[in-house]
């Protein structure tokens, strides 16, 4: 089996493409995990750090989509939702109102039906939340798994240490994992051990009980041929901002954490699915322990931080076809396959134009982050970006010969028709940013444009002794025919360019 990586609304990717009793373990960590967040979506309301929220809050409003999966629930659709399920759902109505919990927890029905379709009788699922909403997930997993005859597990409480000011309340130092497999007893667990440290006193030593009367004591032996099984209290360190593993993505969790959960649950050969994947700690993980993997994941943002971390990981012709120069015929096929990112020019116009407050901005993160090798860093605000969509940090000499990072701005547009001001008001952005370049990147060919940013003149590059054109306008059918950024944007790059001699460099830094 080919590992797939899917960009796209997991709902209906799950519902096309997985098929039925196909996985073997599934995990899930949702976008629903800070008390902030909570308190405004229960309330129904935005006012207290309204910035950094607005984008969840817009995401969980009552709206059309909400009626839609509220409609699929009470409807049965396709057969998968339970009398338990929709009871609930309609229960909750009446005590939530169709505000933003509601459309939450319809919409995690929606999902968790859907996975329980696609695991094997021997599968497993785990869903990942924190304290301020495991209430009601439990009730929908519950309303899912106990009613088709699955089990609950275990709640698995994840313990973590980190840096926080003083309250008026316990410090919050645990995350919740819920564990269901779809059957009572025949499903698939490797037992797991506790970990002991070399300082350990209790190191290679068994835990055994001895009962005497009507009270089970717990004594350690000398005996070391059996170590203690895992409990359901997990110490592992928090991902700080100093740790290796961190990729800058904010809910990012450590490997150790699903290393646990891939062992247990699943061995290898087998099919592990993570319906949100974020920044890809699951899959990255999954493949490290030789399984086979599904990643779904909504914003391209997540899917091209996962590329360059498997790249990273497992070597560039991982995610890439590996073809021969002269033939041009494909040698060794990549390891996943990619779906959902546009092929094509009509594929590129129907992302621009999707009107789902989810996705407005995946068609600016696509152009952006593609025609960047995914390099770039997005813009995440939704208005007032100052003609800001992106940037990238470009490695150059100043007049030292010592190592500078000058920033490149992108901006993009979807119209059909934009006039040459577009073209100057890029240009008036990058001298006000103090910026070297500026990338104008169109869905539509733009010749007009092209010609006016030769008004602007060049940018040269000290590093690579070359120039560059101030405004470069980069069209979507250019993008697609394999056109890309080639300047040194990391430590990587810079680290190559210095073992290339002068010529060799400025021969292939431009083209596609």
């Amino acid at each position: 089996m080919k590992n797939l990586l899917y960009y796209g609304d997991n709902l209906e990717v799950l519902r096309k493409h997985v098929k039925d009793e196909s996985v073997d373990l599934c995990y899930i960590d949702p976008p629903f995990n800070s008390k902030r967040n909570y308190n405004q979506i229960y309330n129904n309301i935005g006012k207290e750090d309204v910035a950094q929220a607005q984008a969840f809050v817009d995401t969980w409003t009552w709206n059309s989509i909400a009626n839609e999966g509220l409609d699929d629930i009470i409807s049965n659709k396709n057969g998968v939702f339970t009398k338990q399920s929709i009871n609930l759902i309609l229960g909750l109505e009446k005590v939530l109102g169709k505000g933003s919990l509601l459309s939450y927890l319809v919409s995690m029905t929606q999902r968790i039906a859907e996975i329980y379709r696609v695991l094997k009788p021997t599968g497993s699922f785990y869903l990942h939340c924190d304290p301020t909403a495991s209430h009601y997930l439990k009730l929908v997993c519950d309303g899912v798994f106990l009613a088709k005859g699955g089990e609950f597990q275990n709640e698995i409480v994840w313990s973590y240490q980190r840096w926080t000011g003083a309250t008026k309340h316990f410090q919050s130092m645990h995350d919740v994992v819920f564990f269901y497999t779809k059957t009572k007893k025949d499903f698939t667990f490797n037992l797991l051990y506790e970990p002991y440290s070399k300082k350990s006193k209790h190191k290679a030593k068994r835990l055994s009980t001895a009962e005497k009367g009507k009270v089970i004591t717990q004594i350690y032996t000398e005996d070391t041929s059996r170590e203690k099984a895992m409990r359901d209290v997990w110490e592992i360190s928090y991902l700080n901002s100093q740790s290796k593993e961190r990729l800058g993505y904010p809910t990012q969790k450590p490997e150790s954490l699903l290393e646990r959960i891939i062992k247990a649950s699943s061995n290898e050969g087998n099919t592990v699915l993570d319906a949100y994947c974020g920044c890809g700690t699951t899959i990255a993980v999954a493949e490290r322990l030789k399984r086979n993997w599904i990643g779904i994941d909504i914003t391209y943002q997540s899917i091209s931080l996962i590329l360059k971390r498997l790249e990273d990981s497992f070597g560039g012709d991982f995610t890439k076809d590996l073809v021969d120069k002269d033939t041009k015929q494909i040698i060794r096929p990549a390891k996943l396959a990619l779906d959902g990112v546009p092929e094509d020019f009509a594929s590129a116009v129907a992302l621009a134009n999707k009107q789902d407050d989810r996705v407005r901005k995946e068609f600016e993160k696509w152009i952006i982050l593609t025609y960047s090798n995914n390099r770039a860093i997005i813009n995440a605000k939704k208005g007032g970006d100052g003609g800001i969509d992106g940037t990238i940090f470009i490695v150059d000499y100043d007049e030292k010969q010592e190592h500078i990072f000058e920033q490149a701005i992108f901006s993009v547009k979807s119209n059909k028709t934009l006039s040459p001001s577009v073209v100057r008001d890029l240009f008036g952005t990058v001298e006000r940013e103090k910026a070297v370049m500026g990338f104008l990147l169109t869905l539509y060919p733009m010749p007009n444009l092209v010609k006016e940013a030769e008004k602007y003149g060049t940018y040269q590059n000290k590093l690579l002794g070359h120039s560059y054109p101030k405004i470069t306008v980069i069209s979507v059918q250019e993008l697609l025919d394999g056109k890309r950024l080639h300047l040194p944007t990391s430590v990587e790059v810079l680290k190559k360019a210095e073992r290339k001699t002068q010529d060799n460099i400025t021969n292939d830094i431009f083209e596609s």
